[in-house]
């Protein structure tokens, strides 16, 4: 039964109205702050439809005329998926499960590797504007349209809920006003993609990592000044188990360990990394594949970086709350309100700082969709448009523009969509590994087997989208017991709960988590089924991995039956010897090795032979094969 409470921590006075803060805690100068980051972010759209006056060609809007660098394209590539969900939901994740998604960082080691060696030189050597042209090339056409829509279904999915799901945690917690910043993100967002093309959505994208940066430090030099030092975080934490890296069971049911974030966090970054529109876009428009492929490592570092600022952001959030925490006594309604909650409470009394966290929040949404606009407008021009109509250069580009502002108006209509969704939007999320591991799978068949038909690829498609939807339907109809998701304790010891009327809160129940025990409906469910206890209980980090190996599974037996041996396939398509780095360190050495032995150089040692003396003397090689006399 809801009752008015008044709340203390212990030395953070509460500033609740109706179960979230007063919607007057931000003040000017954090929406001076916020509108600062959406300017820029215009401005720079702007800057770019000038400069690119009278270029009018839809290849130079779309893949910025294949002449950027590695160093935008790198940061670009970092902030294109470190969206606003991450900023929220890491810090959430390290409190309620513990530091150990920190392996993250194997993932991305392996993911950034596998992506250079394997997908990009195939996709530069193409020199295609989209991902799922290369299908049409190496399979047929009815597995490009497949992979196009798959793909356009899960971009439109997620930036709907990218854009909504940040500002309803921050509405609740900092009183900015929910619909006022989806559309102005929206709107903003929308007008620099079609004004500037790819060239503004790279550089916007580097302004805004940087704000994201620039949230994540300063909430954690305030917590830790606060808290005593760094020391005393990490106390906390170990302490309160947090640091839990040593977890090595084997077992595929449990939601966080080494292997089921290292094995299954490679795929779903892979399907991201590796294959996604959004990101192959950016690396195959940089000048030179050295550059793309600098642009990938230097990346790394800074997905390393985000990730390492996100787990210590989760850390000092459990080392303030540690004896009282906000989400049990229900003064935030979700996990994700947690760091928010937090810069309110910390950072509530230095002007700007707030707005600064708020633009570091609606950076990570900015990035991500206007990759998505971006992406979803060029699979649109090249896969769906351009096969089948004839125009001019002129025009294509007019149209590239015209589809960026249809995809952000959609895309903000989605975001509108999702507030209805309500529980929905967890499994909207689970469906994006879904889709995304099929996907990876067929990508990898073509590059990797030279022996795999469309046959092949199209009922590997399907098996894999089948099954890994499957899995994570049922998963969501029968939750994984908390023994397998294992959420660390959380206590509200020092909470000083009053009756005081003068501030007060509406108390909504400690959350509680999912039991074997009882059903929705808080009936006694009396089994559960072995499918239930096993194969929905899957890590949701699996899902990826099963659609993967399924797809290659069932394509590569069906290519085999189908005749696969027999095709005559470009070695252009597939991935070939000298592609990789490997390879060129193997000859480099090598070459190194002949010269300084002197072996096999003939043409190099041959003045040292002839000791500068008649040339009719010296040693000559001769090619048999290639004479000219006859036999």
């Amino acid at each position: 039964m809801p009752s008015l409470l008044h709340f203390k921590f212990g030395s953070y006075s509460e500033k609740m109205s109706g179960g979230s803060l007063a919607s007057g805690s931000f003040v000017v100068a954090d929406y001076v702050v916020f509108a600062f980051m959406l300017v820029a972010s215009s401005a720079v759209g702007v800057f770019y439809a000038w400069a690119g006056r009278g270029q009018g060609s839809s290849r130079d809007f779309l893949t910025g005329g294949r002449g950027l660098t590695a160093l935008p394209v790198s940061l670009s590539l970092t902030a294109s998926f470190m969206s606003a969900i991450t900023v929220l939901s890491n810090p959430a994740e390290v409190y309620r499960y513990g530091a150990n998604i920190g392996f993250y960082s194997l993932s991305y080691v392996i993911m950034v590797t596998v992506t250079s060696e394997v997908f990009l030189p195939v996709f530069y050597r193409l020199g295609i504007t989209s991902t799922y042209e290369y299908l049409e090339l190496r399979f047929n056409k009815a597995t490009r349209l497949l992979g196009t829509v798959l793909f356009i279904v899960q971009t439109i999915l997620y930036t709907g809920i990218v854009i909504y799901a940040p500002a309803l945690a921050l509405n609740h917690v900092t009183g900015v006003d929910l619909w006022g910043a989806v559309i102005s993100t929206g709107v903003v967002c929308t007008f620099y993609c079609t004004v500037g093309g790819l060239k503004a959505v790279v550089w916007t994208d580097v302004i805004q990592l940087g704000v994201m940066l620039a949230g994540f430090v300063s909430v954690i030099i305030k917590t830790v000044t606060i808290q005593g030092g760094l020391l005393v975080i990490v106390s906390d934490s170990q302490q309160g188990g947090r640091l839990n890296f040593w977890d090595f069971d084997p077992n595929p049911l449990r939601r966080h360990t080494f292997w089921t974030i290292t094995i299954g966090g490679t795929f779903v970054w892979l399907s991201i990394y590796g294959i996604n529109q959004a990101q192959v876009q950016r690396y195959i428009s940089c000048k030179s594949i050295t550059h793309a492929r600098l642009a990938l490592y230097i990346n790394l570092l800074g997905l390393l970086c985000i990730l390492f600022c996100s787990v210590l952001a989760g850390m000092c959030v459990f080392s303030v709350y540690k004896t009282c925490d906000p989400w049990t006594a229900g003064l935030v309604a979700a996990p994700d309100q947690l760091m928010p909650y937090l810069v309110m409470d910390t950072l509530g009394d230095n002007p700007g700082l707030p707005g600064l966290f708020v633009a570091a929040v609606y950076s990570g949404s900015l990035s991500t969709v206007s990759s998505s606009i971006n992406a979803l407008a060029a699979v649109t021009v090249e896969d769906l448009i351009k096969p089948y109509t004839n125009m001019s250069e002129k025009h294509w580009f007019w149209i590239s523009k015209g589809l960026s502002l249809i995809y952000g108006v959609i895309c903000i209509g989605m975001a509108g969509l999702a507030s209805l969704m309500g529980g929905i939007l967890q499994a909207a999320v689970s469906i994006l590994g879904v889709i995304g591991g099929p996907l990876l799978g067929l990508f990898s068949m073509g590059i990797l087997c030279p022996f795999a038909n469309s046959k092949g690829a199209l009922s590997g498609l399907m098996s894999g989208l089948v099954l890994s939807l499957w899995v994570c339907i049922g998963a969501l109809m029968y939750p994984p017991s908390p023994e397998l998701r294992r959420p660390l304790s959380l206590s509200t010891e020092d909470c000083n709960f009053t009756t005081d009327n003068n501030l007060n809160w509406t108390f909504t129940g400690v959350p509680t988590l999912p039991s074997t025990n009882t059903t929705a409906s808080g009936q006694i469910s009396h089994s559960r089924s072995l499918l239930a206890d096993n194969w929905y209980s899957l890590s949701y980090l699996y899902f990826s991995p099963i659609g993967t190996i399924t797809a290659i599974s069932v394509g590569l037996l069906v290519s085999l039956l189908t005749g696969g041996w027999n095709l005559k396939l470009e070695s252009r398509l597939t991935l070939m010897k000298d592609d990789t780095t490997l390879c060129h360190l193997v000859k480099f050495f090598k070459d190194k090795v002949t010269r300084q032995t002197g072996r096999l150089d003939l043409t190099r040692n041959r003045e040292k032979m002839c000791d500068n003396t008649n040339p009719t003397f010296c040693d000559v090689e001769l090619s048999i094969t290639k004479s000219s006399i006859p036999t």
